[in-house]
C-alpha cells in the first residue's frame, strides 16, 4: 500500500506549552485505484474537515448509482487503510522498531480496531478498545433483533423513573399525528422522529436538574444525555398546552438534538458497518413487525410508546431535510450484498498484538453478549467488565476508563 500524500502541516503553541500541529493528507478513495480520486483528510475520512459528505456534496459525484458506489469506501476496511496509509508517511524516516503505533477505538474505532487487527497487525504496537468490540455477523438482522429488546427495557425503564411521561408521551405523539411540524431546516417532526429520543438512552445522564435547564446552550453542551429527554419532552407538551403549536425555541431544540442532519454518512453506512457478503435489505424497517410493544404509537393507544434507537428506518429519509434527497442513493446501498468480509478471524485467533478492551455489560449500542465473543476470538485479548459504566464512559469517566486499560496492559488488576 502507498504511503498518503501530506499536503500540509501547522504547528502552533497552546497555553500550557502543548504543541498542536494540524496534518492535512491525500489519500485514494480506493486503495485498489491509487490514481483514481482522492480524498483529503483531516481526522476521520468524510467527517469533521475532512472531505465531508452532505447530500450537496454526494451530488458531486453523479446520480444515486454513482453515489451508493462512492459510499461503499468508507467503511472501516477503507478507514483502516486510510490509518496504515497515514502510519507509513508519519514513520517513513523512524528506525524499524518504531515504526509501528498504539491505536484506540471508541464505539466504531474499535471496529475499525479489529479491522486494523485483521489487515494490518505489522502495523501495531498495541491496542486498546472501549465500547467497541464488534459483533462478527454478516449483515445487521442479528444485531438490530437485540437492540429492539435492550431499546424496550430501557424505555420502560425511563418510563418507572418518569411515569408522568407514559401520557405525556402519547399526548405529543397524538399532536404530531394531526399536524405537520417543520423545523427550521426544513425537516419534520414526526412520531416516528420523536421516538428516535431513545437513542439518548444508552449515555451516562447527568441527573434530573436538566430537565430545568433545557435551553440551546445546555443542549448544545450536554448533547446525548438521557435525561434530557424529559426536558425536551416537557417543553414539547407545555407548548402544545398553551399554545396548542411548538414555538419556535422548541422545535430549535429539537432540531438540534439527532445527529443526521449534520452527519449523513452516519445514516448511509450505519448499517453497511455489519455487511460482509449480504445485503441489509432495510433491516431496521423489517424487523420492528417482530416485536409487538412497537406497534403502540398513538395518543388512545393502551400500551406506553417505546422508543427506537440507534437504527436506520426508511421514514427518516422523509423526515430529515438533509436525508431527503438521498433516499434513492440509500435504497440502492441497501440492496448492494457483495460487500468484502471485515474481519480475518483466522488472522484474529493467531494475533500477536497486545489488545484490551473495555466491555460494558449495559451497553445499549454494542451489545455485550457479542462483544465478549470477539473477545474470545482475539487471540491474547484482555477485558474489563462493568455494569455500571455506559457507552460513552470513555468521554465522561474518562480517568476510571483509561486507568482501567492501562491496568490492563501492565497486568496489576489485582
Amino acid at each position: 500500500m502507498a504511503m498518503a500524500k501530506i499536503l500540509e502541516q501547522r504547528s502552533y503553541i497552546v497555553p500550557g506549552k502543548l504543541k498542536i500541529t494540524e496534518h492535512f493528507f491525500e489519500v485514494p478513495v480506493d486503495h485498489s485505484k491509487p490514481e483514481g480520486p482522492q480524498l483529503r483528510l483531516f481526522g476521520r475520512s468524510c467527517t469533521g474537515m475532512s472531505s465531508t459528505i452532505t447530500a450537496a456534496t454526494l451530488a458531486k459525484q453523479g446520480g444515486p448509482a454513482d453515489q451508493a458506489a462512492y459510499l461503499m469506501h468508507f467503511r472501516a476496511d477503507s478507514i483502516v487503510k486510510d490509518m496504515e496509509a497515514i502510519r507509513k508517511v508519519f514513520t517513513k524516516d523512524y528506525p524499524e522498531a518504531k515504526k509501528k503505533w498504539s491505536v484506540l477505538g471508541q464505539s466504531f474505532g474499535g471496529f475499525c480496531v479489529v479491522n486494523y487487527l485483521s489487515r494490518f497487525p505489522e502495523g501495531l504496537q498495541e491496542v486498546f478498545l472501549t465500547g467497541g468490540l464488534p459483533p462478527m455477523v454478516k449483515q445487521p438482522d442479528a444485531v438490530y433483533e437485540k437492540l429492539y429488546r435492550r431499546i424496550a427495557d430501557r424505555s420502560h425503564a425511563y418510563y418507572q423513573k418518569f411515569p408522568e411521561d407514559v401520557q405525556r408521551v402519547k399526548d405529543i405523539a397524538g399532536y404530531l399525528a394531526k399536524e405537520e411540524v417543520k423545523t427550521n431546516t426544513g425537516g419534520i417532526i414526526s412520531v416516528s422522529r420523536l421516538r428516535q429520543f431513545g437513542q439518548m438512552f444508552g449515555f451516562h445522564g447527568n441527573g434530573a436538574l436538566t430537565t430545568y435547564m433545557v435551553d440551546l446552550y445546555i443542549l448544545t453542551i450536554l448533547t446525548l444525555k438521557a435525561d434530557l429527554v424529559l426536558g425536551i419532552l416537557l417543553r414539547m407538551a407545555n407548548d402544545i398546552s398553551m399554545f396548542d403549536f411548538l414555538t419556535q425555541p422548541t422545535i430549535q431544540i429539537f432540531d438540534n438534538v439527532g445527529p443526521f442532519e449534520t452527519h449523513v454518512l452516519y445514516a448511509l453506512v450505519h448499517e453497511p458497518c455489519y455487511l460482509s457478503g449480504a445485503a441489509s435489505n432495510w433491516s431496521a424497517d423489517r424487523l420492528i413487525h417482530k416485536f409487538p410493544e412497537f406497534r403502540a404509537c398513538t395518543a388512545d393507544s393502551a400500551d406506553p410508546i417505546i422508543f427506537t434507537s440507534e437504527m436506520i428506518f426508511k421514514s427518516m429519509f422523509t423526515d430529515i431535510a438533509e436525508l431527503r434527497p438521498l433516499y434513492e442513493t440509500m435504497d440502492i446501498i441497501q440492496h448492494i450484498s457483495d460487500w468484502p468480509d471485515l474481519y480475518d478471524e483466522a488472522q484474529l485467533a493467531k494475533n500477536e498484538v497486545p489488545t484490551y478492551a473495555a466491555v460494558y455489560l449495559n451497553d445499549l449500542y454494542v451489545d455485550y453478549e457479542y462483544s465478549s465473543e470477539t473477545a474470545r476470538k482475539i487471540k491474547g485479548c484482555k477485558t474489563f467488565v462493568r455494569s455500571d459504566l455506559y457507552h460513552e464512559a470513555l468521554a465522561s469517566k474518562s480517568a476510571e476508563v483509561v486507568e482501567q486499560l492501562f491496568k490492563l496492559r501492565d497486568d496489576v488488576l489485582d
